[in-house]
């Protein structure tokens, strides 16, 4: 389920405070999700009304910061992390996204955002590195087809570094009653 079935496709999404939690409890309290294990929500960087509204109105077991490691995008994923604690929700640890980037050509790596900001500010935040995920063309490309990296190619290693991820959230997480 996505916010974007809620508007129209070109449709920028200009909602603050009430119009933002009651798109939210339409998602969360009208939408037939069946029996889940989990339920995770994808909300953009940052520290305002999606995010507040989230974490004040919703039980939240953890957050899970995901930044690239450039210096601009730390002070957001700073920020973030900051924000969870501050209305006491669990920071699970952070992801470094976009982290290396392997010339498809010679296999070169480059660092295009930087190397360690990531785990730089995890350090700084007393959190941990819950993986990395790298700058590949098969990501981009395999979503933008409908089928993710994890479903098309789960041997790549642009896969394994995702289900590393998730195994080390799922391990984090309290043992759901059964």
């Amino acid at each position: 389920m996505s916010m974007g079935f809620l508007i129209e496709e070109t449709a920028p999404v200009v909602w603050r405070g009430l119009m933002v939690m009651s798109a939210v409890e339409k998602l969360l309290r009208q939408v037939d999700w069946g029996q889940l294990d989990y339920l995770v929500i994808d909300m953009p960087p940052g520290t305002g009304d999606v995010q507040l509204s989230v974490s004040q109105n919703i039980p939240i077991t953890g957050a899970v910061i995901i930044s690239t490691p450039q210096d601009v995008a730390l002070l957001d994923a700073r920020k973030g992390a900051e924000m969870f604690r501050k209305v006491h929700v669990p920071v699970l640890g952070l992801i470094q996204n976009m982290s290396v980037f392997q010339c498809p050509k010679c296999k070169h790596e480059t660092h295009i955002f930087g190397a360690d900001g990531v785990r730089d500010l995890a350090e700084t935040l007393g959190l941990d590195i819950l993986g990395d995920i790298p700058l590949h063309v098969n990501i981009r490309e395999t979503c933008d087809s409908g089928q993710p990296v994890v479903i098309s190619q789960p041997q790549s290693d642009a896969a394994k570094a995702y289900l590393k991820i998730a195994k080390e959230i799922v391990r984090r997480l309290p043992v759901p009653p059964a």
